[in-house]
């Protein structure tokens, strides 16, 4: 049977249906984080807009609330990047990265990654956070005096890599400060880390929100350099298609692929919103030509809105005592509908965001 062939607007809208970006969704916050397999963290704020833009009536307090209750945690995960998971996906979940995690750290550290005895290097580590939570800036020091010889940022970040950890949320606004402390992720959450270490676990909730999907696409989401063998041990239980270049692509049988004609609503997304970081080929969502722009050199993503499904620009919000502003560039001067859509969504995002803020003010910059 021949497979069927999703165009780029189908593959668009589908995406966008798992992400909750066609609608915001009745639903749980918690709920949506496992939804999305949790958001990138690397900065505190970001998920909680990311949440905003997605969940019906979502307010700070309730993830701050799954956070400070031990049923949101804040770790390493995919691509060994800081992520919000729920503590049930991190404890299933984390066994299966974590050979694309010891892969990470080969590659990072090289040559510094021999100059240590590993499993030594980790129960050093786990003494020094099960004494009670601290930062990396105190565990190097230690690693140090333990191991005279060898090199403590890279123990440190060897022990990062495959000790699991969870950050300590605090009464910051955002649950976090700039230097968090770290502490065990089996003492946090009274649970073992027992799950398989089966890379197929991955697989099937990368799809089910960001399907469809290459091998590469996931490979890209997840961190890993091959899961060829994991998708074909999978390929029975899969739907197989074709994008418009003839390339592979699996999904779940049942998941949502609603047509390209689907209405999609502008949508503002936080920085490092896995929607732009979860595919290979990201011309689904953004244009070739508008690609540089959201590459910066030092590796920072920035915040950026959709239109029409496609990231049509980027944001950002300013406060100046009490007036905030947030501010659009858009990549192309967007139709009058859409402006007008923009500046109501915006103003609502920066009430969001700046609510103690006495004025709120949404502007397009120069040319937008």
């Amino acid at each position: 049977m021949k497979a069927q062939t999703l165009t780029l607007g189908d593959l668009n809208r589908a995406t966008l249906a798992r992400q909750m970006l066609l609608g915001r969704q009745k639903t749980a916050a918690l709920r949506a984080v496992e939804a999305l397999v949790g958001l990138q963290a690397q900065v505190a704020r970001p998920p909680f807009v990311g949440l905003w833009t997605r969940v019906e009536g979502f307010r700070r307090e309730d993830l701050l609330r799954l956070l400070h209750g031990r049923k949101v945690v804040r770790a390493t995960a995919m691509r060994g990047t800081l992520h919000l998971v729920s503590a049930r996906d991190f404890v299933a979940l984390r066994p299966a990265l974590q050979p694309m995690l010891s892969q990470g750290m080969r590659s990072v550290l090289r040559g510094r990654a021999t100059g240590f005895d590993l499993d030594r290097v980790v129960a050093a580590a786990r003494a020094c956070f099960e004494e009670g939570p601290c930062t990396f800036d105190v565990l190097r020091p230690r690693l140090a005096r333990a191991f005279p010889k060898g090199d403590a940022r890279a123990m440190a970040y060897a022990a990062r890599l495959h000790l699991p950890l969870v950050q300590v949320p605090t009464d910051a606004a955002w649950g976090f400060p700039a230097a968090a402390d770290f502490a065990v992720a089996e003492t946090w959450l009274g649970r073992k880390f027992t799950a398989p270490a089966d890379p197929a676990l991955l697989v099937l909730r990368y799809l089910a929100a960001f399907g469809p999907a290459t091998v590469a696409d996931a490979q890209t989401w997840s961190g890993y350099a091959s899961l060829r063998e994991a998708f074909e041990r999978l390929r029975p239980r899969l739907r197989v298609l074709r994008d418009e270049r003839g390339r592979e692509l699996f999904d779940l049988a049942k998941a949502p692929r609603p047509p390209a004609r689907t209405r999609a609503p502008v949508r503002f997304l936080p920085d490092f919103d896995n929607l732009v970081l979860a595919h290979h080929d990201r011309t689904r969502l953004v244009a070739p030509e508008h690609r540089p722009a959201l590459a910066t050199r030092n590796l920072l993503i920035p915040a950026t809105f959709l239109v029409d499904g496609m990231v049509a620009g980027t944001w950002r919000a300013e406060r100046a005592r009490r007036a905030a502003a947030l501010t659009l560039e858009a990549f192309e001067a967007p139709p009058a509908s859409a402006r007008a859509a923009l500046v109501e969504e915006g103003g609502r995002l920066l009430r969001f965001v700046e609510g103690d803020a006495a004025s709120h003010e949404v502007r397009f910059a120069r040319g937008g």
